[in-house]
C-alpha cells in the first residue's frame, strides 16, 4: 500500500484488539487505517451527533482558549474560516467573541460552501483531519483560500511513530479517526501544497502559512 501523503510504500501493521489493519509510512510517518475498515456517512455522523461539545462543557472551551491563545500569538486577524465546525460552533463563537469576522463550514451541520470566492486571514480545522479520507486534498483546497500573509491552524493528536505506543493509544479507538499524523508528516504534505510550518507544540498543534 502506497502512503497517501507521499506515496511512498508503507508497512502493515494489525490491531487485534479492535481487528483493525493499518498502515505506516517510513518517510512522512503517517499512519492511516486500511480502507475496508472505515465506517459509513450515517455512522460518522451518528458518533459526532454523541460528543457534548457546547459552550456550557467547560473542559470543551479550556481546550479551545488554549488553542486560540497557541494560534492567535503574533498573528494578525480580522477574517476566520472554521473548517469543521461540528454540531455546535463552539470555536467560532469564540472567535466572534474577539471581535473577529468569523464563518464556519461543516459537511454534516452547516454544509453550505461559504468558503467559495472567498479569503480569509486565518482558517481554523480542529479535530478533522484524523476524520479525512483525503487529507492533502482538503489542505491544498484551504490553502487555496488564504489571503497572502493568512495562517491555516490544524488541531489533531500527533502519535509518536512507535507502533507498540500507538496499539495503546485511546486516540485510534474512535471509529470515525482514519489518518495519524506527527508534526514531520503536516510538513511534508504542507510542502506539497505551497504551505511551510510556522510553528507547532509537538502535541497537537501546527500552524502553517504560504511559502
Amino acid at each position: 500500500m502506497k502512503c497517501i501523503i507521499c506515496n511512498t510504500k508503507t508497512k502493515l501493521f494489525e490491531d487485534n484488539e479492535l481487528k483493525k489493519i493499518f498502515y505506516h509510512c517510513p518517510l512522512c510517518k503517517l499512519i492511516f487505517l486500511d480502507k475496508k475498515f472505515y465506517v459509513s456517512s450515517t455512522n460518522e455522523k451518528n458518533q459526532y451527533d454523541q460528543h457534548n461539545n457546547s459552550l456550557e462543557n467547560e473542559g470543551y472551551v479550556k481546550m479551545f482558549d488554549e488553542y486560540l491563545d497557541y494560534t492567535l500569538t503574533d498573528l494578525h486577524v480580522k477574517s476566520v474560516l472554521d473548517f469543521g465546525s461540528g454540531p455546535t460552533p463552539v470555536l467560532a463563537e469564540l472567535l466572534k467573541r474577539k471581535a473577529l469576522h468569523v464563518e464556519h463550514f461543516d459537511k454534516y451541520y452547516q454544509p453550505i460552501k461559504v468558503y467559495e470566492n472567498k479569503k480569509y486571514d486565518l482558517i481554523t480545522s480542529t479535530e478533522v483531519f484524523e476524520h479525512l479520507e483525503n487529507p492533502k486534498e482538503i489542505l491544498n483546497m484551504l490553502a487555496q483560500h488564504l489571503n497572502p500573509n493568512g495562517t491555516i491552524s490544524l488541531m489533531t493528536l500527533f502519535h509518536t511513530n512507535n507502533e507498540e505506543d500507538f496499539l495503546k493509544w485511546w486516540y485510534r479507538r474512535d471509529p470515525t479517526h482514519i489518518v495519524f499524523f506527527t508534526p514531520r508528516c503536516i510538513e511534508i504534505m504542507a510542502k506539497e501544497c505551497g504551505l511551510k510550518v510556522l510553528k507547532h507544540d509537538n502535541k497537537r498543534i501546527i500552524l502553517l502559512a504560504k511559502i
